[in-house]
């Protein structure tokens, strides 16, 4: 029987954020830390296995989930999302066979309005006994973000960053919101082959799709149209995410 976890990512510095001696997803978000409300929302979908991966700041992030029932794993050097979940996958229970995986900074995106997308992204990504599953969502203006490149078929093809797109590409308007779900047996065989960034020194959490495709391994790309959604990186993004959930809640 198949057994759903979750491994939150929430080790990074946020360097952009200027958060001090915090971990930018201990910062309120609604007047309630932005990773607590990623957990609440977990814990609705009935999942009880729950990795939180720290690393900068990390009494601050433990300090806010001391009431959570949370497994911590901490990532002692900061090489990338990619190597976070394999940090996390030595924390992991034994039992779980699929693990959703999300950043520890995206609240927004986690709230009752998208629950539906979550859910059905899982329900598919379990049905089909995939390897990889993941959410995209279309954004009016995609500056700055990786974009989804699909085949003939609709099939994902890749995920091409901004910096890397080209002209046509960067009309693309369906976006990466980083929400995926994989099997624990593709991330313990394939984690592995993820090369490490020329420009950052980081192995990132992304490449895994195009190892996939590499691969052969089939990405459900689960498409759930236009969501609110707001990456937080700077205290400019922090304001607008805090409006995107004050429209939510309206």
């Amino acid at each position: 029987m198949k057994k759903v976890g979750v491994i939150i990512l929430a080790a990074g510095k946020g360097k952009r954020m200027n958060a001090g001696s915090v971990n930018k997803v201990t910062l309120s978000l609604g007047k309630k830390p932005i990773i607590v409300r990623i957990i609440d929302f977990m814990q609705q979908l009935r999942i009880d296995s729950i990795v939180v991966v720290v690393g900068h700041a990390k009494e601050s992030v433990t300090k806010a989930l001391k009431n959570k029932r949370v497994i911590f794993s901490e990532q002692k050097e900061q090489l990338g999302t990619g190597h976070a979940v394999q940090t996390a996958l030595a924390d992991l229970p034994r039992n779980i066979t699929d693990v959703v995986v999300v950043y520890g900074d995206d609240a927004v995106f986690y709230s009752k309005k998208n629950k539906p997308y979550v859910t059905k992204m899982i329900s598919k990504h379990l049905v089909s006994s995939s390897d990889i599953s993941m959410l995209t969502i279309e954004q009016e203006n995609p500056q700055g973000l990786g974009r989804i490149i699909r085949d003939r078929d609709n099939n994902l093809a890749s995920i091409v960053e901004e910096k890397d797109a080209s002209e046509k590409e960067r009309k693309i308007t369906e976006i990466n919101p980083g929400c995926f779900i994989f099997s624990v047996e593709f991330l313990k065989k394939y984690l592995s082959e993820i090369k490490k960034s020329t420009v950052t020194n980081e192995f990132y959490l992304t490449s895994l799709v195009d190892v996939a495709i590499q691969n052969n391994i089939k990405v459900n790309a689960v498409k759930a149209g236009k969501l609110a959604w707001r990456g937080v990186n700077t205290p400019e993004e922090l304001v607008e995410a805090n409006k995107l959930l004050n429209m939510d809640h309206k």
